[in-house]
């Protein structure tokens, strides 16, 4: 069957034998910074007589002639190399406008567009260009990535548009087959899911997890059961408040019992759970905002492994402008957003990752709000201009200058960020273990540090189950330890191509030992399952894992 244009597909390179010859010239005398490179490859422009080259250029030509470059060369021509610091290759895409169970005031409601999504926004400009059909948009991603000095073979799918579970299900199981297809390469169309699934388990790029986004009132043991079914490992959901007031006065259309239900279905399941949360919402202030945001991890029906933070803000195209236009609301503004980071960020624990601090929403299309896009860096590394913002009483109060740096969740540790000469002052990374309580079970997160435990180089998430009983995948799931996540960080490393920082060093092998050591010894446990992404089921069949009902597992002997 004929394939449809991809968007974007085809990178022409201007004058490709000049190229070849600055590469050659790179590789005889590699630049030592981004600013030499730069400084390289206007002297050859000028001296050639040409327009300057991009650092795409080079990067595809050098793919062209088969050249293999030096790291140091490869890393200075990699675009924003933030992207696949985390160890993989992360890939938003949007579903198609279908309409929305929620009634939400504060969600804007743009023609064309999946509910709450702008068209100008980032993933939902390049969903928009492709029409929305998952095999363009991840074919083109993957080629996006590559042309930038990205490597692909570790693909992370991140399914956007809304409540996943509210559309057709004809149309998820297309959709995410798409996906798949995309990732294998595959001209012909795959018979179904499963052959597309089987595929992809020794594809060139590997899908290695996929995440889709729900309301929390949608989450049963059947919808989970078909998420699995999908190759789902992570479910992101739009928890946005514990205030039910607020929740009833935004229309919301569910409360924390719900939020509490679905957290525990969904962690007996063995998934990672990302909770989206909305400060700022009508109804509240900081100081509410505040004791609930300290409840998400302190309260053990929630302690989400993820979070996202999409303060609120008025949009157009929502009920929540017309109640801004009668002066019945009001956002927060950058001052009252930043005094309320700096204080919950502190109780953010270890074990969880903050993931988005601020949606990506154009500055443009904000009527009024906190406008923030680099609001991260600037409560990590710029107090000064923290104090500007927050003034010199709140400052002092809260004894910014020595707290604005303690952010200690799993993104601010991740040894990709780290500085090489400290880490290398910090000698080998050694076992570190923190157990708690969640959702009637017990969870214990495995991780390798440095000592100081400022850098982190690979996680395991071990659960044992809350005991509540399952119609489905009974054989697996049933008196059961649950690896819910193995990661190791570190910028990505394809597959077979060596050590990194922190992949391909041994550190996930040793994690599932021990891993396997709590469930038998600690635990009484015979059997342990792993909630694998379907690129990584080989990686578990080499420790004595075996696929059943989509789970890896083994018995503990």
């Amino acid at each position: 069957m004929k394939q449809k244009k991809l968007f974007g597909i085809s990178q022409k390179v201007p004058h490709p034998k000049k190229v070849e010859i600055l590469l050659r010239e790179l590789i005889t005398s590699p630049p030592k910074s981004a600013k030499a490179l730069e400084k390289r490859k206007c002297e050859f422009a000028a001296r050639e007589k040409i327009n300057l080259f991009q650092n795409r250029d080079l990067i595809v030509q050098a793919k062209a002639l088969g050249m293999v470059l030096p790291d140091a060369i490869a890393i200075l021509l990699q675009k924003r190399s933030v992207r696949t610091i985390s160890g993989v290759s992360p890939i938003g895409v949007l579903t198609k406008a279908y309409p929305c169970p929620g009634k939400c005031v504060y969600c804007p409601t743009e023609e064309r567009m999946p509910k709450s999504y702008l068209k100008n926004q980032p993933a939902a400009a390049r969903a928009f260009r492709n029409k929305f059909h998952p095999y363009d948009q991840v074919k083109n991603r993957i080629l996006a990535l590559e042309q930038s000095g990205h490597p692909t073979s570790k693909l992370e799918i991140i399914v956007m548009g809304g409540t996943w579970s509210f559309l057709p299900q004809r149309y998820q199981t297309w959709f995410i087959k798409k996906v798949f297809e995309a990732a294998n390469e595959k001209k012909d169309f795959s018979k179904n899911i499963i052959q597309a699934q089987k595929e992809n388990e020794t594809a060139e790029h590997k899908v290695v997890g996929i995440t889709l986004e729900t309301r929390p009132d949608f989450i049963t043991e059947k919808e989970l059961v078909r998420m699995r079914n999908l190759g789902c490992t992570r479910i992101e959901i739009g928890v946005q408040t514990l205030d039910d007031e607020v929740q009833k006065l935004t229309k919301r259309g569910h409360f924390r019992k719900q939020v509490a239900d679905a957290m525990k279905l969904m962690k007996d399941f063995g998934f990672k759970v990302c909770f989206h949360l909305m400060p700022g919402l009508p109804g509240s202030n900081p100081e509410k905002d505040l004791e609930w945001m300290k409840e998400i991890f302190e309260n053990s029906d929630f302690k989400p492994d993820f979070v996202k933070l999409y303060p609120c803000v008025v949009l157009p195209d929502s009920e929540l402008q017309n109640w801004w236009k009668e002066g019945k609301y009001k956002p927060y503004d950058d001052a009252d957003l930043i005094k309320l980071l700096l204080q919950w960020q502190v109780f953010v624990p270890r074990w969880t990752r903050i993931m988005r601090l601020m949606r990506d929403i154009p500055v443009k299309n904000i009527l009024e709000g906190a406008k923030f896009s680099n609001l991260r860096q600037i409560l990590r590394d710029q107090p000064k201009k923290i104090r500007e913002i927050v003034g010199e009483d709140f400052y002092k109060k809260h004894d910014i200058e020595h707290n604005h740096n303690l952010f200690r969740d799993i993104r601010a540790r991740e040894v990709g960020f780290s500085d090489l000469e400290e880490l290398a002052a910090q000698g080998v990374p050694i076992l570190k273990r923190c157990d708690y309580e969640a959702s009637g079970g017990k969870e214990v997160f495995l991780s390798y540090e440095s000592l100081d435990e400022k850098h982190l180089f690979a996680l395991l998430r071990l659960r044992k189950p809350s005991g509540q009983k399952f119609s489905n995948f009974k054989s697996v799931l049933d008196n059961a330890a649950l690896i819910r996540e193995v990661h190791s960080y570190g910028g990505e490393i394809s597959v077979g191509e060596g050590k990194g920082l922190g992949q391909h060093r041994g550190f996930g092998k040793k994690l599932i030992i021990e891993a396997e050591r709590i469930a038998r010894e600690e635990w009484g446990l015979k059997k342990i399952m792993v909630i694998s992404g379907v690129g990584t089921r080989g990686y578990y069949r080499k420790f004595g894992y075996k696929l059943k009902a989509t789970y890896m597992t083994k018995k503990l002997i």
